[in-house]
């Protein structure tokens, strides 16, 4: 079974990238198709060759359990994707729609969000498990009683 689904994953993989390569290739917009296989590799350099790595160091040595690794991991993609917006806010070159919003508030709240849902992910698994401050009673298990002495 799993060496189906991971067929399966493989095939769907291979026919996405084939369909991006052939709308890259054929659309009229792009005219330089080697300048974005170029940016495409640099970028997946960068991911594989320092954030992953960088990720999963930091996870290793500094986060233990699987909820805050993948907090640690939602948070590093968030500010991947919105450090850049953080960063230009209010630098509109006189055109007051280009960054309209307030990005440091909203990625803030983002991570605030991110970490509230880990920290109630974390609080449920500690239920479940019974290792949480407030502990289920354990099942009582009914044992035969000690045989009389008749000495």
């Amino acid at each position: 079974m799993a060496a189906w689904l991971r067929g399966t994953a493989l095939a769907a993989g291979l026919a996405m990238i084939g369909f991006g390569v052939y709308g890259m290739l054929t659309d009229a917009y792009i005219t330089a198709p080697l300048d974005v296989l170029v940016w495409a590799v640099g970028g997946l350099l960068l991911h594989d060759g320092l954030c992953v790595p960088l990720l999963c160091l930091v996870g290793a040595y500094l986060a233990r359990g699987p909820v805050l690794r993948g907090w640690l991991t939602v948070t590093a993609a968030v500010t991947a994707v919105g450090l850049p917006a953080v960063l230009r806010a209010g630098d509109d070159h006189g055109n007051p729609s280009l960054l309209p919003l307030p990005y440091l508030r909203n990625w803030l709240l983002v991570l605030a969000a991110t970490a509230l849902v880990a920290l109630a992910v974390g609080l449920v698994r500690r239920w479940r498990h019974g290792t949480g401050p407030v502990r289920r009673p354990a099942a009582r298990e009914e044992r035969p009683a000690p045989p009389e002495d008749r000495s």
